[in-house]
């Protein structure tokens, strides 16, 4: 998976983070907390803070302690919720996995360059096929443009 980006979904104005597949059309959306947003909006866009956050000090531990991250995997959804892993390798190559919100997993493969995979079962449940960012900005001017306000079947 690619990140594309951070992004504020409209109109409940929360963070959205946005993995795209690298050899295939579909796009996995997952909501995030503002921290975790900012976070990887921050590398994203090669900012530094003056003092490390908290995805750089686990970077800088595992570091200090002369381990890998491998990879994240996102490999669940349960319930709306998203599950997935730190693969870390350890000094003698054994791959050790631990759990974390995709969030901060995320924040910390944006800080490692690691890949990010998604298990299939979660693309099938999860993944949605946007054939561009644009075109989907486009069906939805068009939508407002010729909305009504009968077409919102609202009940008192």
């Amino acid at each position: 998976m690619t990140l594309e980006g951070v992004r504020i979904e409209l109109p409940s104005q929360r963070p959205i983070l946005l993995l795209k597949e690298r050899e295939g059309d579909r796009y996995l959306p997952i909501w995030v907390g503002t921290f975790e947003a900012s976070a990887i909006a921050l590398e994203l866009s090669n900012i530094k803070t003056p003092r490390p956050m908290t995805h750089d000090l686990i970077v800088n531990i595992l570091t200090g302690i002369n381990t890998k991250i491998e990879s994240i995997e996102i490999c669940d959804i349960r319930d709306n919720t998203f599950y997935a892993f730190l693969n870390i390798k350890q000094a003698r190559n054994k791959l050790v996995k631990i759990d974390s919100r995709p969030s901060d997993a995320i924040a910390i493969a944006v800080r490692e360059k690691c890949d990010i995979f998604a298990t299939l079962d979660v693309l099938e449940k999860a993944g949605i096929k946007i054939q561009s960012i644009e075109e989907e900005i486009d069906k939805f001017k068009n939508f407002l443009e010729h909305v009504e306000p009968e077409d919102f079947d609202l009940k008192e």
